[in-house]
């Protein structure tokens, strides 16, 4: 049996990218999965995700729900209980990161930003928290950013901002919830290949970019990111909580020089 047997886990938008690989890597750890996916062109997406969890002999199901309504993510609580059980392992990965800059940002994309990136988090979790708290047991897993840390681009302040913040709220979750036995961590990817950033790595000389800037001279996959998310819904990782695991190959680390200095 794997390490997460027969655990109840919510994934949110894990339709694709990095919120498929950890509702797989979940799965191939025994733990049952609920597959949030946001629109009905997502819905194959889901299935397909749905399909290959079950293949490893879990039960898995797919809940479409706009993570920044309220209203949607208490249908989505209600769907997933029923269908599984009280949510065990809670996932909060769905996120947006428009590219614009700081004097074009619209109010519009800030809010979108914010509902999704940040205010899901506290929706979701506060819901799931609720069943956990009764069990004295549960696992809340954020997937933030290097923008948590450090400013990743010039044209991403919504993003940025609201990554930080998300990175104050799990620590936040994680003081008030550790007396209850559930601990609240995060993860941070640096760039990883999946669809989302499909065209920023497509820009002309962009990928090499992104590799020559990380000191392990190459980009995260997305499975990578499940392994660690894993690691912190196992019981191994019991004792670890309100921490921010950098799964970035030690980019937020390396302070930006030329690479002469790296060289002599």
């Amino acid at each position: 049996m794997g390490r997460l047997a027969n655990r109840v886990a919510l994934v949110t938008g894990a339709s694709r990218g990095i919120g498929e690989a950890i509702a797989l890597r979940l799965a191939e750890e025994g733990a049952h999965v609920a597959i949030n996916f946001t629109s009905e062109r997502s819905r194959p997406l889901a299935e397909k995700v749905k399909e290959q969890c079950e293949a490893h002999g879990v039960k898995a199901i797919v809940v479409q729900a706009d993570v920044g309504s309220k209203p949607q993510v208490e249908a989505m609580f209600k769907r997933v209980e029923e269908q599984l059980g009280d949510v065990e392992i809670l996932v909060n990965n769905a996120g947006v990161a428009p590219f614009e800059p700081f004097m074009k940002v619209t109010e519009e994309t800030w809010d979108r930003t914010y509902n999704t990136n940040v205010k899901s988090i506290f929706m979701a979790s506060q819901l799931a928290a609720k069943s956990m708290i009764e069990k004295r047991y549960g696992k809340i897993v954020n997937v933030l950013s290097t923008a948590s840390l450090v400013v990743t681009s010039p044209v991403i302040p919504h993003y940025q901002s609201s990554k930080a913040a998300a990175n104050m709220l799990t620590k936040g979750m994680a003081i008030e919830l550790g007396p209850y036995n559930i601990n609240v961590n995060a993860v941070g990817p640096s760039t990883v290949d999946t669809d989302m950033c499909t065209d920023f790595l497509t820009a002309p000389g962009m990928r090499e970019k992104e590799i020559n800037a990380n000191p392990m001279k190459r980009l995260g996959t997305a499975r990578q990111i499940g392994d660690a998310v894993v690691f912190l819904a196992s019981d191994e990782a019991m004792q670890v909580n309100g921490h921010l695991l950098m799964v970035d190959g030690g980019l937020t680390v390396k302070a930006a020089q030329p690479e002469d200095h790296m060289e002599h």
